[in-house]
């Protein structure tokens, strides 16, 4: 029979396991994702821009690589594909479309496509395109019917459909109301199969305007939390793969679920990770003589006959009190069965009862799903609003999934922030806090140690001052992580060498040094005792004596009274040996009950101060 814990696993395990579906959402067995680049490829876009900035169509296959290179990475069975419109040669499927060039079909990314793409890049990448593809005519509805085509030709099912539209020109027909009445139908078509429809419009003399022409192409934001084409026209290369990675990130739930705020009052919900480990991923087992994947699979036999066990002829047991229970399988999931998914309101508590120590593992964002329930996004703005005017949090009991545990969460609001380019920084909703149950929280003996004096309280205080700095954990990247993926990126793209790495997270000893001075010595000095080094190796211990196995005798230590003074007006005595510290309670003619360094120390405290 098959142990308890094989099936029955500890909260560790359950907590890696959650995190592991936090990655694939709802979406784990419903397909691919697919995503076309549709990039302009007028005169207008290789204009050179002020300041020795990058022309808009380098600043575009810069964009384009990095989302590559991260697909390689992070998803490499999606499918990619780089198409432009308005050029002189043309070439599609059965040339269908004059002035369409598909570069590259719907199709795995892989280590030839990103040298193609990098072929593009900088001037020689300019002629490049020049030379390949030229700037001719524009008509964007067969540009969109030829992205059409491509989804059309995809046999497998694709759980994410997104198209992103790069250019210049905010009216690309010139006034052609033909052209802009069959852009504007092809545009509808692809958004009723399901197509999203991204413009990442760049900076163009005298500003975009995507009310000329794009605001009837493009998709609606999927939700309130996007601005759409709100926001300004990208400047930067910074801002261009910015809004590239927000747009091409989806936004899957770990799980969808009902709020319950009271009887009848049902809220619906989606519980979205903000944040996971970042791991490298796993090794993939390949046939040695032909370097394809195997899989492993695992049987189960009986120990004495050797025959092949099948799900239903095995149970679980769980030794108890020198006696094996055994169990059906349908006993055990009864067992693990809670209550049903779902949050459910238990009331709310200040802000200020929420401790830091409360924080046990990654906090989750909760959004309202207005799909799910009408109403759910009204209701949740209202409640949200709420709880930050005074300033509460909800308290809940959260069943994300089936057959998992109850969780207590603090559900903390928090509102939106744009930035100056009215780029939503961060949504509104709230971050579930996951709290501890009171198994989860240890009782601590802390030693106790010599308490500082002030004035080396003080002098710390400046120390911590001088090495303040405003910390955001996206600025640091793991170093560790970063050499893996350029060491991959270099084998796979035939580089001579991978690219140097900047290790964001070794001290700047030097900056350090410069803005402390001379703070540290004087912490030193007020601390340790004169001479140390923290450097230096510890002296060796005495030797036992050899004569009779006893130990040597100690020499006899004295402290002056003008010594121990000095020593308590700087809050050193800790750092005098027991020994010291009892020959010094003689000499004063302390007479002390324990033996402790402590109670020796309050002694002479008591006797000098």
């Amino acid at each position: 029979m098959a142990e308890w814990n094989a099936y029955y696993r500890n909260e560790e395990e359950d907590e890696e396991q959650e995190e592991g579906e936090l990655s694939g959402g709802d979406y784990k067995n419903t397909g691919r994702d697919s995503l076309v680049f549709l990039v302009d490829a007028s005169k207008e876009m290789f204009i050179k821009n002020e300041d020795d900035q990058p022309s808009n169509f380098d600043m575009t296959m810069q964009a384009v690589r990095s989302v590559y290179t991260s697909k390689i990475i992070s998803s490499p069975r999606d499918l990619l594909a780089l198409v432009f419109y308005s050029t002189e040669q043309s070439k599609n499927p059965r040339n269908s479309f004059k002035h369409v060039y598909v570069y590259h079909d719907l199709d795995e990314p892989g280590a030839k496509r990103v040298q193609e793409v990098d072929a593009l890049r900088g001037e020689k990448g300019a002629q490049l395109a020049a030379q390949t593809m030229g700037s001719g005519k524009t008509s964007l509805g067969d540009a969109l019917w030829c992205c059409a085509n491509l989804y059309s030709d995809i046999k497998l099912r694709l759980s994410h459909k997104r198209l992103m539209i790069f250019t210049c020109r905010d009216d690309p027909h010139e006034g052609d109301s033909v052209k802009h009445r069959q852009a504007r139908t092809k545009a509808s078509d692809l958004k009723e199969t399901g197509v999203v429809i991204d413009l990442l419009h760049l900076m163009k003399p005298g500003g975009f305007d995507v009310s000329l022409f794009f605001r009837d192409i493009v998709s609606p934001p999927e939700d309130e939390s996007e601005l759409g084409l709100k926001v300004e026209p990208c400047e930067k290369l910074e801002d261009l793969h910015r809004r590239v990675r927000a747009k091409e990130q989806k936004k899957r739930t770990m799980a969808r679920l009902r709020l319950c705020l009271g009887e009848g009052l049902n809220v619906a919900v989606g519980l979205y990770a903000t944040a996971l480990p970042a791991r490298k991923p796993g090794p993939v087992r390949l046939y040695r003589e032909s370097n394809e994947p195997v899989r492993s699979k695992t049987r189960t036999f009986h120990t004495q006959t050797g025959s092949l066990l099948l799900p239903s002829e095995i149970k679980k047991a769980q030794v108890y009190g020198k006696k094996q229970i055994v169990m059906e399988r349908d006993e055990v999931d009864a067992m693990k069965k809670f209550d049903d998914p779902g949050l459910f309101l238990i009331g709310f508590k200040p802000m200020e009862k929420l401790k830091l120590h409360h924080h046990i593992r990654p906090a989750v964002f909760v959004y309202p799903e207005e799909d799910g329930v009408k109403g759910s996004a009204c209701l949740f703005s209202a409640l949200l609003k709420k709880c930050n005017e005074r300033s509460v949090f909800a308290l809940c009991r959260c069943i994300s999934r089936r057959n998992n545990p109850p969780k207590f969460v603090a559900l903390v609001p928090q509102l939106e922030e744009v930035d100056e380019g009215n780029f939503q920084i961060t949504p509104p909703g709230f971050n579930a806090i996951f709290l501890p149950y009171a198994d989860d929280i240890r009782t601590l003996d802390p030693p106790r140690c010599p308490a500082p004096s002030q004035t080396q309280v003080d002098k710390m205080k400046e120390i911590v001052h001088k090495l303040r700095f405003k910390y955001m954990s996206g600025t640091f990247e793991n170093p560790v992580l970063q050499q893996h993926y350029r060491n991959l990126e270099a084998l796979a793209l035939d580089m001579m060498a991978p690219e140097d790495i900047e290790d964001l997270i070794m001290p700047k000893v030097d900056q350090i040094d410069h803005r402390l001075g001379p703070l540290v010595q004087e912490f030193i000095d007020l601390v340790y005792p004169a001479g140390y080094n923290p450097e230096n190796k510890p002296a060796p211990k005495r030797k036992t004596a050899e004569a009779g196995g006893g130990a040597e005798k100690k020499p006899k230590v004295e402290v002056t009274e003008d010594e121990l003074r000095a020593h308590l007006q700087n809050g050193t005595l800790g750092k005098l040996t027991v020994p010291v510290l009892k020959e010094a309670c003689k000499q004063f003619g302390i007479r002390t009950t324990g033996t402790k360094k402590q109670e020796l120390i309050d002694a002479l405290t008591e006797k000098l101060g």
